[in-house]
């Protein structure tokens, strides 16, 4: 797309404002938003001939058809377009809510059709194998075998994701009851039950990360963070995502496992063996239940393949 706009307009920015401090929404999903709006922007400022020759008004649905078009033609995604006409869906009801405009030209925009995409999981042989190679590391009892295993444990044993995880202090973990407080998208609280072998990994952690601390000489003034870098510093999302991605890659290589496949694997497997899909939303913290389906759709297409493979007339 060609022309760069130097500011957003007020009505943008106001929108951002409102996503961050009353919506609470994440930096990522901000950033995302400010981003399409950004780009919505400078297409009406060539499409229209001017930064003073358009208002939010003039803007119709034919706009956004030839926005779509550009963005298509600039190489995105059907996935990318549908999130820039959803991100201008939002931003037209805000203007509605809060600077009384009557008209969303997005609203009546049909979206480009998705292919559903499952997400990838890990069988349960997988996840033997995952655990047993991460047990073999911690056995030798060392700082980054220990907090390794501890971090897959807890992947696995409460579905978070990983900036969730990477934002784990010491006090959100209550061992004698064995629950974990994170912060969701939105930053909304909510409390998830450990499992045995997470609290037990966990316990073997502990002392290292103090040790490590203590020989850094930052024990007294108790770093917060639950799962510390080797500087003992907070891990970082990528320092977490290249740590769990070397043991996926040992038991699932070139088969599209990533860090958050172990969220979608603890999902599908509690629904496997019978979980009620409003609890299993609930620990995953997911706002609509539709967004949980998607687990009840890989669950059927896996019980599919054991069909075909087992009924002598499948």
């Amino acid at each position: 797309m060609t022309g760069t706009t130097t500011a957003q307009r007020p009505e943008c920015e106001a929108f951002i404002a409102y996503l961050t401090h009353e919506r609470n929404d994440s930096e990522h999903t901000v950033k995302a938003y400010q981003r399409d709006l950004t780009t919505f922007q400078d297409f009406c400022d060539n499409y229209f001939g001017g930064a003073g020759e358009w208002t939010w008004e003039s803007v119709d649905r034919l706009t956004i058809r030839s926005f779509m078009g550009e963005l298509t033609r600039g190489g995105l995604t059907k996935r990318s377009v549908s999130r820039a006409v959803s991100t201008l869906r939002s931003f037209y009801r805000f203007l509605n809510e809060r600077y009384d405009l009557s008209v969303n030209p997005a609203a009546a925009v049909r979206l480009p059709k998705l292919k559903q995409r499952l997400p990838a999981v890990l069988d349960r042989r997988q996840i033997e194998d995952l655990f047993q190679l991460a047990e073999l590391r911690a056995s030798e009892n060392n700082f980054g075998g220990l907090r390794d295993l501890a971090m897959l444990e807890f992947f696995y044993s409460t579905g978070m994701r990983l900036a969730e995880l990477v934002g784990l202090s010491v006090v959100d973990v209550d061992i004698v009851s064995e629950r974990v407080k994170v912060r969701g998208k939105g930053r909304k609280e909510r409390i998830l039950p450990l499992g045995s072998r997470a609290l037990g990994a966990l316990r073997r952690y502990l002392p290292v990360r103090e040790e490590r601390l203590a020989g850094l000489g930052r024990g007294g003034r108790g770093e917060r963070a639950l799962f510390l870098s080797a500087r003992g510093s907070r891990l970082s999302p990528r320092g977490v995502q290249y740590v769990v991605r070397k043991f996926l890659d040992s038991v699932g290589r070139h088969s599209g496992l990533k860090v958050h496949s172990l969220r979608h694997s603890f999902a599908t497997h509690l629904l496997d063996a019978g979980a009620d899909l409003r609890a299993v939303q609930e620990m995953l913290g997911h706002a609509s239940l539709s967004t949980t389906q998607v687990y009840t759709h890989t669950s059927v297409e896996r019980l599919k393949k054991v069909y075909n493979q087992a009924h002598p007339r499948a």
